[in-house]
């Protein structure tokens, strides 16, 4: 065996995936990064990095580029997610626990604009060829096997999960749900003692999340799970990593060639305020995210965080005058699109985790000023976020990348038990019952999806 990392790209017959990427969804261990039917799938495990403190993200970016610095690497396609590729997830926070992980797969799949191609990775001397590509990637998708919860792994910190004595919204064989960290009304307690907080002018925002467990008897299937978000929430990305499940809204970065994008959210509206509203219903949307001074200053908090962040690694930036609505099947919310061009620094274009080390967290997911906001998360939340709201994608060996921040998502701690994250941006109008009702419209893709009815 060699140290030396060895990889094939061939390309695949776009006609025999017909499903898009989430036809490829069919274990339970498999790693996801789909929007549109488009992505990358992976199987398997070759190797790992974990990594843990406020250096996580730099720690892995050396740990890939000394991986790949010598990689033997055929790729007969040449597209962003070809050749080599890492998927990562890391902790929200540097003060946490929480293991921060990149891994490589043995084999990827990947679709974009029309194309589709195999990637097979391996430290092994055996010649690869193009036949044994095809050959082992039916084996990985005709050998299915049951998720086995990887207890430390996958294990996002939070109290123990039991049956707990305060369980509500039973919904029989399905599943049900029991209360996490926090009840509800300490919940809306620790929003008051926020916005209180914020009224002393320490900070301007503060984003709280809570958890949620559900309880499901019969097991859980989360590449069933996978394909549920992928089909009903097409215009966000879907990632499963190591037991971190989701579809997110929100694009942190997302790097090709010099190009770096990104997708700010801040302001939320639940899409069944608008039943029985005269008029259409993005008509409502606009009056009350676009015309609301609250939201608007969310927006505008969550969108300067994220320019002055990325600013110093940027000649060229440009991003939305006005944000738009984005419309998703459970809420609405304010977008704005963030363009820049990579500036060259010493001769190097900035890796993706070295953008994310600068842009982590945004004030979308923590609040500003960040240090401020971080330390009052800690003392409010009284949970460990683990993975919830921070970074999770992919890159690629020639410096691509797409990274969403982990919301609207879970994290599969056993065979029968996930727990489901959501958070609300606090600013100084804020209510503690509308936050609460956000949080739900937010816990209802994963509910969804995990065929849970509240």
């Amino acid at each position: 065996m060699t140290s030396t990392l060895r990889t094939l790209t061939v390309p695949l017959d776009v006609e025999s995936s017909s499903g898009g990427l989430p036809s490829f969804l069919v274990r339970d261990d498999v790693l996801c990064w789909s929007r549109r039917e488009a992505g990358l799938v992976g199987y398997g495990e070759l190797t790992r990095f974990n990594a843990s403190g406020p250096e996580r993200f730099l720690e892995a970016d050396i740990w890939w580029r000394h991986l790949i610095l010598e990689a033997e690497i055929t790729d007969r396609v040449e597209v962003p997610g070809t050749g080599p590729v890492a998927f990562g997830s890391f902790a929200f926070s540097k003060m946490s626990p929480h293991v921060s992980r990149l891994i490589v797969p043995e084999m990827v799949v990947g679709i974009r604009d029309g194309r589709a191609w195999a990637t097979q990775l391996t430290f092994d001397d055996a010649e690869l060829t193009e036949a044994g590509v095809l050959a082992a990637l039916d084996r990985w998708l005709t050998s299915t096997e049951p998720f086995e919860g990887d207890g430390e792994a996958i294990a996002a910190g939070g109290s123990d999960v039991g049956l707990s004595p305060d369980a509500f919204s039973p919904n029989g064989a399905a599943g049900y749900l029991s209360r996490g960290s926090l009840s509800e009304t300490d919940w809306m307690h620790a929003v008051s003692n926020g916005v209180a907080e914020i009224r002393t002018g320490k900070l301007e925002k503060l984003v709280l999340a809570r958890d949620v467990v559900a309880n499901l008897p019969a097991g859980v299937n989360a590449a069933e799970v996978l394909r549920q978000l992928a089909a009903r929430y097409r215009e966000c990305w879907t990632y499963g990593v190591d037991g971190l499940v989701g579809a997110t809204p929100e694009m942190l970065i997302q790097v090709e060639g010099r190009t770096a994008q990104a997708r700010v959210l801040a302001g939320t509206l639940d899409r069944r305020d608008a039943e029985g509203v005269d008029g259409s219903p993005m008509a409502y949307a606009e009056r009350v995210l676009a015309g609301s001074e609250k939201q608007r200053h969310e927006h505008e908090i969550a969108i300067d965080s994220l320019t002055r962040q990325l600013a110093p690694f940027s000649e060229a930036m440009n991003s939305h005058s006005e944000p738009f609505i984005l419309e998703l099947p459970n809420v609405w919310h304010l977008a704005s699109d963030v363009k820049a061009e990579l500036a060259d620094i010493e001769g190097h274009v900035p890796t993706c985790l070295a953008l994310i080390n600068a842009l982590h967290p945004t004030a979308a997911v923590c609040g500003t000023p960040t240090l401020v906001a971080g330390a009052l998360i800690r003392k409010l939340e009284h949970l460990d976020r683990g993975p919830y709201a921070g970074p999770v994608g992919w890159l690629d060996a020639a410096g691509n990348g797409e990274w969403g921040i982990a919301l609207r998502g879970a994290v599969i701690e056993d065979a029968n038990t996930v727990r489901l994250y959501a958070g609300c941006g606090i600013v100084e109008g804020s209510q503690p019952e509308a936050e609460l009702a956000e949080t739900w419209a937010k816990f209802r893709p994963m509910l969804e999806a995990l065929g849970i009815q509240r």
